[in-house]
């Protein structure tokens, strides 16, 4: 199956856990459970990733403008 539309990578990820690049060099992961079209996310079971270690978070949004990269499972 061959998506063409970044949108459709985002649908396919849905309830699945991703990897998120942010401003500031900051990596986040947690199971996508929604987004917009400003790519404001909503995460459950959110952790940071750190050189020290992860950080776990909870449930959280973040917001779109701070978004670099999104990387959903592989297949």
């Amino acid at each position: 199956m061959t998506t063409s539309k970044p949108m459709d990578i985002l649908n396919q990820a849905r309830e699945k856990r991703v990897l998120i690049r942010l401003r500031g060099n900051r990596r986040m992961r947690g199971i996508l459970k929604n987004y917009d079209i400003h790519l404001n996310l909503t995460l459950e079971n959110a952790e940071e990733i750190g050189s020290e270690g992860t950080t776990k978070l909870g449930d959280i949004i973040v917001r779109g403008d701070n978004v670099i990269m999104i990387s959903p499972p592989p297949k």
